[in-house]
């Protein structure tokens, strides 16, 4: 039913290098998740993308707070339109389950921790595709501290806006509840628009959109990131010198520059870009 079992999340996310959840979720490292906000999804992209995961970023969002970064670990959840003996099954497992009252959006977000991120495939349904308003997005904010990404609808939007501490990333707003959908998957393999997520992944959104990075590729990602933003510095700091134009820093680098900046980087290990 519904819920997967630790031994099939890791299965799917075997190449995990780090710690486990209870429930086999990958749990990258509080301080890894704290360096990715400073990371943006252009850079995740590309990283992952020439590692051979060409399918990890998904964009046109609503998103109500473009100046936020939401940065955690994800939690994955499937609904389907509903059929009514698929349904009936469902609740029933519920029932022997005792997963607790409400609908089965209630259910996924019950399992929430701080610095999950909520991530939900709704096939894109806006009307009667509500996943969350402002009581579940509360409860969300309350448990993660980070946000959702819900390919379906969100309701409540003006109550919704004023949560601190959430980022939304939704395909639109209605004023539906949530209906006529069941939940046929926690914690498995999901769609998200064109992207492909998997619990545990480190999921990153900004006003670019949203990337889902498997566990065992974020320190490239990080290191990337860092060194790229280093390389800037760098650069601007020549720039002002006036020791190289802004067309050589910006992307003509040669072996003298590159070798210039090697020593730079070897002579000053304290310089932080962080």
């Amino acid at each position: 039913m519904p819920i997967h079992h630790p031994q099939d999340i890791e299965r799917i996310t075997q190449q995990n290098p780090y710690e486990r959840f209870p429930d086999g979720r990958p749990k990258v490292p509080d301080d890894l998740l704290e360096r990715m906000k400073l990371v943006t999804v252009e850079e995740a992209w590309e990283v992952v993308s020439r590692k051979g995961y060409k399918y990890q970023y998904a964009g046109n969002w609503f998103n109500p707070h473009p100046e936020r970064v939401m940065v955690g670990r994800a939690v994955t959840a499937m609904f389907v339109p509903t059929r009514p003996d698929l349904h009936e099954a469902v609740q029933q497992w519920g029932k022997e389950q005792n997963v607790g009252p409400g609908l089965h959006n209630s259910w996924v977000i019950e399992t929430l921790v701080e610095n999950d991120v909520v991530v939900v495939d709704l096939f894109g349904k806006v009307k009667d595709g509500t996943f969350a308003g402002d009581n579940l997005g509360t409860a969300i904010a309350r448990k993660t501290r980070t946000g959702m990404v819900i390919d379906g609808g969100i309701r409540d939007l003006v109550r919704m806006e004023r949560i601190p501490e959430i980022g939304i990333f939704a395909r639109g707003v209605d004023a539906s509840a949530i209906a006529d959908v069941t939940i046929t998957s926690l914690n498995g393999p999901i769609r998200i628009g064109p992207a492909t997520a998997l619990p545990g992944d480190v999921v990153l959104g900004t006003k670019s959109g949203v990337i889902f990075t498997p566990p065992h590729l974020v320190e490239a990602v990080l290191e990337s990131s860092e060194r790229v933003r280093l390389a800037d510095y760098w650069g601007q700091m020549r720039i002002r010198e006036g020791k190289y134009t802004s067309g050589q820093v910006d992307g003509n680098w040669n072996d003298e520059m590159r070798a210039d900046f090697e020593e730079w980087r070897k002579s000053n290990p304290d310089v932080s870009v962080l």
